[in-house]
């Protein structure tokens, strides 16, 4: 098995790179301010320097031998595995489901999964919510931002 403290060593390089990916892109996009305001790439940019001090953080926590968690040499039990497996899967499918169907749907759908499978609420309430994140999703992005997400193979054979 996988060490604890391997674990997270390997996830903190793991944030580390992505959020250094982000950094680098974000400073090809421009920084700064511009003439029509604040460059492409800032808030990317700022994303990615708080994803790598967070990334930082946490490789000092996993490679300074203290009491906790890293110390631990069992890293994922039966019972963490199912849980993890519980998040990664539905999100799994969610990803998958967005070119298909679109965000909008997808979204819907992902919602309702979580919420109502695992008995967590009642059926009208996860409907409800579900059309809730569809709609909030749709007034904030298309509406407000006037950024289109991806509507998806579905709606493009109904001519949506």
């Amino acid at each position: 098995m996988i060490s604890r403290r391997a674990l997270e060593l390997a996830t903190a390089i793991l944030t580390g790179s992505f959020g250094v990916v982000v950094v680098v892109s974000s400073l090809d996009n421009g920084i700064g301010w511009s003439s029509a305001g604040v460059d492409s790439g800032t808030f990317p940019f700022l994303t990615g320097i708080i994803i790598v001090l967070g990334s930082l953080y946490n490789l000092v926590r996993g490679v300074l031998p203290a009491t906790s968690l890293a110390n631990v040499p069992v890293a994922i039990t039966p019972i963490e595995l199912r849980r993890l497996a519980g998040l990664f899967v539905p999100a799994a499918i969610f990803v998958a489901a967005i070119p298909l169907l679109g965000m909008y749907l997808a979204s819907a759908l992902y919602i309702f999964a979580v919420i109502a499978i695992p008995r967590h609420q009642s059926l009208l309430r996860s409907l409800a919510m579900a059309a809730a994140t569809a709609l909030a999703l749709y007034v904030v992005f298309e509406r407000m931002f006037q950024v289109s997400l991806p509507h998806g193979a579905l709606a493009a054979a109904f001519g949506f």
